[in-house]
């Protein structure tokens, strides 16, 4: 009877703490864990760089004339002497240069949000540091294919399509770069 007892004590003990097999499926034994479902955590490393460069140079001219003269003679003795003449000049150069570059390395956490039908993760993320009372905050998001994540479950930012990053700061610096209000106010009006 002890036997019997203790035998039952195992199987309820082992139906109640039983693992779902479905919750596990799609995790390999011999794989490595990558993001896959909604809700999993992917670690983007952010290495973005862009350079752009625009030289504009603009030349143009225009001229016109028009003159009218008319004269009448008597003899030596001159009658009507009439003279006219218009003129227009226009006369442009313009010349215009710009030149951007930026440069962006940081890591950040996104975690899934949902999947596409070809399997695709719709990822997103954000993060805040703040230090002195400079916050910047960084927000990503994107589609990634399974197969750009890579074995430790991270994937560079440039193999995200779609991606849109934005950082932006805000504090006593941020301030400090930016026109007063005046200013503001006058390249408004001109």
């Amino acid at each position: 009877m002890k036997h019997k007892f203790v035998f039952f004590f195992f199987v309820i003990l082992a139906v109640g703490t039983a693992q779902d097999l479905r919750q596990n499926s799609l995790r390999s034994l011999f794989a490595d864990q990558k993001a896959g479902s909604i809700g999993d955590a992917v670690t983007v490393l952010v290495v973005e760089s862009s350079s752009a460069s625009n030289d504009t140079r603009t030349a143009a001219s225009r001229e016109s004339n028009l003159s009218l003269s008319s004269g009448a003679k008597s003899g030596t003795k001159s009658l009507l002497d009439v003279g006219a003449s218009i003129g227009t000049g226009n006369d442009f150069k313009g010349i215009g240069s710009a030149a951007t570059k930026g440069s962006v390395q940081t890591k950040i956490s996104a975690k899934v949000d949902s999947l596409a039908v070809n399997g695709n993760l719709y990822i997103s993320g954000s993060r805040v540091i703040s230090v002195n009372g400079e916050n910047q905050t960084i927000k990503l998001s994107g589609v990634v294919r399974p197969s750009d994540i890579q074995s430790d479950n991270s994937v560079y930012s440039y193999n995200i399509s779609d991606a849109v990053i934005v950082i932006e700061g805000k504090g006593m610096i941020s301030d400090a770069q930016e026109p007063g209000w005046l200013t503001k106010f006058f390249h408004w009006i001109f």
